[in-house]
């Protein structure tokens, strides 16, 4: 653990190879002896030049009174440390600039080693000044570009799924649409009343196909960024319960009632009224047809803060737990059967998922031996 440590701890700090501690070290005395050079021939230039003698003796003369002495002005108390001074300055901004560019040519050899492919290498030098800058940029950057391969990969995935779905889909009443077809096509019938058969078993079969691509072209339509929401001031409460009356008949039918809980009893906000219709619409049915073996669907409708939160519950048969995460999932159905009989084309909730988010809001689902929930959030007012 130690060892691994301590192995983390280098990769952190930035190791000079043996060429570049070279490098370094010819570059300072290079600089060293310029310096010296340097320092000489100035010392030459001031002792030798006889304005500059003149200069500096009539300086001291104004001032040595009040320094009370000659020290200050000598070359080997004052000019020297001055030289000195000047040239550990210059030897260390050299030092610090080379290091700098060899730190730099670090991390563009680590940044072409991502290039290569390694987009889960990040670089780890951890530096200061600008060049924490350039490392932080860096690795913001790949972090960004692995996230945009990720999205670019599951849409891929999200494509074949789609493809394969509707082909599964469509597939299986257009096989039987075919088949009842070519039996009357050739005159494989004996009677009318087989003959009426096979066209009606033909026509059911095609609203199958007509009502996932309808589905289908509401799910995509919805799932676009542009999509136009129509925003009208409504009574959320006074819609439920319309709703709620509509599907008085159906739910009489299979033994369960409706009832419809308000708080307070009107409750004005915005949204497009004709895309959440579809999304109660879908919830209802879903209540109806899968809530069999239960009496109550209880809608309640409640204004929370700045929200409407709205829960269609029903007391049928539970969906198991790991169900529950995946009902939202395109094409996703419950029973696994995906039969056209049980279950519909499995886009009912993946278009209301989308449609409570494009009103700001979103939708989840709860289960356990009493009730069914599917709840939703939306916002009473949209700018």
């Amino acid at each position: 653990m130690l060892v691994r440590q301590k192995k983390i701890e280098k990769q952190k700090r930035i190791t000079l190879t043996s060429k570049e501690i070279s490098e370094l070290l010819a570059e300072g005395i290079v600089t060293i002896i310029l310096l010296l050079l340097l320092n000489v021939s100035i010392t030459v230039i001031l002792s030798g030049s006889e304005t500059l003698k003149g200069i500096i003796w009539a300086t001291k003369g104004a001032f040595a009174q009040e320094l009370n002495t000659d020290l200050f002005w000598s070359l080997s108390k004052f000019v020297i440390p001055i030289f000195f001074i000047v040239d550990v300055s210059v030897l260390y901004w050299r030092l610090i600039r080379r290091y700098r560019q060899m730190q730099l040519r670090h991390i563009i050899s680590e940044l072409h080693f991502i290039a290569d492919g390694n987009y889960d290498h990040r670089i780890p030098f951890e530096l200061s000044g600008d060049l924490a800058k350039v490392v932080t940029s860096i690795n913001g950057l790949v972090d960004s570009t692995v996230a945009a391969i990720e999205d670019e990969r599951k849409i891929e995935k999200s494509k074949d799924e789609l493809i394969t779905n509707v082909s599964h889909d469509i597939r299986t009443p257009l096989t039987s649409i075919i088949g009842y077809l070519g039996l009357i096509e050739d005159r494989q019938f004996h009677n009318q009343e087989d003959l009426l058969k096979y066209t009606h078993t033909a026509y059911v079969k095609a609203k199958q196909m007509k009502l996932l691509v309808d589905d289908l072209f509401e799910y995509t339509k919805v799932r676009q960024p542009s999509v136009p929401i129509n925003l009208i001031s409504f009574d959320m409460a006074q819609l439920i319960e319309q709703l709620a009356a509509d599907f008085e008949l159906e739910a009489d039918k299979n033994g369960m009632t409706i009832q419809v809980n308000a708080n307070p009893a009107s409750i004005k906000m915005d949204g497009d009224t004709e895309k959440l219709v579809r999304v109660f619409d879908n919830l209802l049915s879903n209540a109806l047809k899968y809530g069999k073996g239960g009496k109550n669907i209880v809608i309640d409708v409640e204004k929370v803060g700045t929200e409407a939160v709205i829960a269609v519950r029903n007391d049928g048969p539970p969906i198991p737990k790991k169900s529950l995460d995946q009902l939202f999932d395109r094409f996703y159905r419950v029973e696994e059967s995906r039969s056209q009989e049980t279950g519909g084309t499995g886009l009912g909730l993946a278009i209301a998922q989308s449609i409570i988010a494009l009103h700001g809001g979103y939708i989840y689902a709860t289960s356990d031996n009493h009730w069914t929930s599917f709840i939703i959030h939306l916002p009473l007012k949209r700018n």
